[in-house]
This record gives C-alpha cells, sequence and structure tokens, in this order.
C-alpha cells in the first residue's frame, strides 16, 4: 500500500517598499510565514499568496505603492492571494480596500502590547490561520540574514510632531523594545554589521523610564558593539546627539552619523516644529570631526516646505557648501492630510522648488565627488558585502556609495584594500589583506 504524498507547501512573495524599517517587518513577516509552514519564492507565477508592503511617507511613495500592486495584480496567477500591508495599510484601511478592489486583503501589523488595534485591519500575521494573535509585530522572530548585514529596529513608533510628518498618526507613539530581545535578535542573525533603526532612534528607552529611560541608546550600542564586528545608527535627532553617544558611535569603530536635520533656518525649523539651526548643526559637526577625523556624515533636507523664502534656501546652500558632508538627501515637501504643515499658508511655487533642489543636488553631487576623490591612494577597511562589493565605515548598505573591490575577497570577510580610483559616490579598491579578529 502506497503512502499518501503529502501536499506541496503553500509558497509566499513579499515586495518591500520604503524605508530600511519596512524591510525589518518584512523580515519580520516572511519568519512567521516559514514558522506557518510556507515556503518563500523569488517568481510570483509561483505564489500562492502575494505580500506588498507599503510606504505612505510622501505622495511620490504612496504612488509607487499602487502601482506596485496593480503590476503585481497583473502578474499573479490565478488563485493567488495578494495582501497590502505597511504603512498604507495602516493609515487608510478601509480606503484602501475600496479603491483597491484588485487586493484580497488590506492587514495591519498587528496588536501592539499596551496599545489597540484598527477595528478595520486583520492583522497581516494572520494571513495562515484564522486565528487573530495579539503580537507584536516588532518582537517577532526572523530568518538569518542572506547577506553579512542586517537592520535592527529597536523602537516602533513617534513622540515627536514634526509638521510634515504622518507617521505618528498610524505608527503610534514611541514602543522601544527591552535590551534582551534585541540583543538577541542581533545574536540570532549572525552578521557581521549590525544597522539599528527606529523612527527616532536616539530617544530609545524615554517611554519606558522605570526600566531603561533616557540615554539608553548609549549603553545599547555598546553591547551591540560587543557582539558583532560593526554597529551602525540611522536617523539621529540632533538635539539628542549627546556627548555619550558620540563618544560610544565613535567608540564603536564606525563613527558614521545620519543626522536627522531637515532644514537650517531657524524660523522655518520652528515652522516645521523641530529643533535647532546651522550654527548648531555646525558646531555639533565640528566637534565631532575634532574627536574623529575620518568620521562621515549623512542628512536629508526638506526643499519648498511652506514659507521657505529665498534667504531660507540661501541659508541651506551656505550650510551644504561650508559643512561638507559625504552624504545629502534633497526631497522636496509633500503635503500630508492631517498634519501640521497641510494648514499653512506661504506654499512654494513648484517650479521654483524644481529649481532649489536642483541647485542643491549638483552642489552635492560635486561634493560628495570631491570627498570620495579625497580617498584615493589610502588603505581602507571593508566588509565585502558580496562579490566584488564591499563598504568601509563611511558607507551604509543600500544608501551611500560602495568600494569595487577584487572577485576573489570573500563575502562576510573583511580586508584591507588601496583605493586607486572613484567614480562618483563609488570607489575602486585593488588588493586585498585578509583582516582577522586581531587586527581589527
Amino acid at each position: 500500500m502506497s503512502r499518501p504524498v503529502a501536499p506541496a507547501p503553500q509558497r509566499f512573495y513579499v515586495e518591500t517598499l520604503g524605508c530600511p524599517k519596512n524591510q525589518v517587518d518584512s523580515d519580520k513577516l516572511i519568519g512567521t510565514l516559514i514558522a506557518d509552514g510556507m515556503v518563500g519564492t523569488d517568481r510570483i507565477d509561483e505564489a500562492d499568496l502575494v505580500v506588498v508592503n507599503t510606504c505612505a511617507f510622501i505622495d511620490e511613495a504612496r504612488r509607487e505603492s499602487i502601482d506596485t500592486v496593480l503590476t503585481l495584480d497583473e502578474q499573479r496567477r490565478d488563485g493567488t492571494r495578494l495582501v497590502v500591508t505597511g504603512c498604507m495599510a495602516e493609515r487608510y484601511g478601509a480606503e484602501l480596500t475600496e479603491a483597491l478592489p484588485e487586493v484580497d486583503q488590506v492587514a495591519g501589523f498587528g496588536v501592539p502590547i499596551g496599545g489597540r488595534q484598527r477595528r478595520d485591519l486583520i492583522p497581516v500575521t494572520a494571513l495562515t490561520t484564522d486565528d487573530v494573535p495579539e503580537l507584536d509585530l516588532l518582537n517577532l522572530p526572523r530568518p538569518r540574514s542572506a547577506v553579512p548585514w542586517a537592520y535592527v529596529k529597536i523602537a516602533e513608533g513617534c513622540d515627536r510632531s514634526c509638521g510634515f510628518c504622518a507617521i505618528p498618526s498610524f505608527r503610534g507613539p514611541q514602543r522601544s523594545r527591552d535590551v534582551v530581545s534585541i540583543l538577541g535578535e542581533v545574536d540570532q542573525l549572525e552578521v557581521r554589521e549590525v544597522v539599528l533603526v527606529a523612527q527616532d532612534l536616539a530617544s530609545y528607552g524615554k517611554d519606558r523610564p522605570d526600566e531603561l529611560g533616557a540615554g539608553s541608546i548609549v549603553p545599547l550600542v555598546r553591547a551591540v558593539a560587543e557582539r558583532v564586528d560593526r554597529v551602525r545608527l540611522l536617523y539621529l535627532y540632533p538635539s539628542d546627539l549627546s556627548d555619550e553617544l558620540i563618544d560610544a558611535v565613535c567608540d564603536s569603530g564606525v563613527p558614521y552619523f545620519d543626522l536627522s536635520l531637515q532644514h537650517v533656518s531657524k524660523p522655518l525649523l520652528r515652522r516645521m516644529r523641530r529643533w535647532g539651526d546651522g550654527d548648531r548643526f555646525s558646531r555639533r559637526i565640528a566637534d565631532i570631526r575634532s574627536r574623529e577625523p575620518g568620521a562621515a556624515f549623512r542628512s536629508n533636507f526638506i526643499v519648498g516646505y511652506p514659507g521657505e523664502t529665498d534667504d531660507d534656501h540661501d541659508q541651506l546652500v551656505r550650510f551644504v557648501e561650508e559643512a561638507q558632508l559625504d552624504w545629502c538627501g534633497f526631497f522636496s515637501y509633500s503635503a500630508e492630510d492631517g498634519t501640521f504643515a497641510a494648514g499653512l499658508d506661504g506654499a512654494v511655487d513648484p517650479a521654483l522648488v524644481h529649481e532649489r533642489l536642483a541647485e542643491l543636488r549638483e552642489l552635492q553631487d560635486a561634493i560628495t565627488a570631491d570627498r570620495r576623490d579625497e580617498l584615493i591612494g589610502a588603505t581602507v577597511e571593508v566588509l565585502v558585502d558580496e562579490v566584488g562589493v564591499g563598504r568601509t565605515h563611511r558607507e551604509a548598505p543600500e544608501i551611500d556609495g560602495i568600494v569595487h573591490v577584487a572577485a576573489d575577497l570573500a563575502p562576510g570577510s573583511f580586508a584591507a584594500v588601496e583605493v586607486v580610483d572613484a567614480l562618483g559616490p563609488d570607489l575602486v579598491a585593488a588588493g586585498g589583506d585578509p583582516v582577522g579578529e586581531d587586527d581589527r
């Protein structure tokens, strides 16, 4: 008598849009689906379940999310379930269901511990079961990383009220993870570099004063640095960049500072409901460089925020020229429903915004190229991400430039290489002496 043949496992395909924090959410979702007996696939036409993890930060991201959903709907085979999750699902819920009849389900991220669930959203973690779990996606396990680095989200939500940002309205207030769960995830990933991410990274622990408290990011960075070769921080609000945090970042061996500045004009920053001004930012950057001359800097700036004057723009141009940051992103203001800025007067003409963006991007491209040229002839240490591609401490994965390295350097290894050329944001290196634990 022949044995019955077990049915083939269901296959899933996940498409992730938006920021690194969304990628972590997708990893947690993938871990849940695998634990439920499903198998991942890179082919949409083989999938029984297609999930789109959307971004809703600005209008352009929302359009990309909708276009992606419609494209995947055309590519999926009959009988495949198409599910939309992520920030658009959290933010628009029922409206998204009505606007996209092609979608089989609009799913939220579950029930935050101590929080509340959207009534119009089914948790995405219930995709393979009829049960509705009360859990927090933030603390779910995830698969091992396929590359030698990984994002680790240490908190969800945000307690700030920046005038342009709708994230707190659909991601909720800040919820910091406990240290044990974070370090457990770091150990489980088995990577050489961990990139810590959150909506407001430096505020980690403020929402849990009895257990963690303000400044908890510092011992966390040091604890992660004891477990991996590199720890990198993305998105630091400048007012919380303390001397202790700067020291911890520099001591980690990755003096990389991703500062969320957004502008430098003091009056405009106040209209943005944000702290700081160009002079304060310049002094802090100079202070960091005095401690660590090799420090790398990244920031992002909004152009065309309501009320931005020619003088405001000129201040930003001067700051970019003088600060000589390694990497900068410039984005046009996007009006978001429910935000403070949506009700402000002083809209900037789109044509003028385009001109200002072009000026700033051209200026920064030249600065970035010059800073890369300065490294020609230097010996640098790279982490090899994949065959022929490495990164020094100056390059965050997927965001900044790369270092082209010899193809015989093994992915996951560290090597000392000589920079022989620069191609815009990228470097070209030769040689490759292995760097062991004793040399690091």
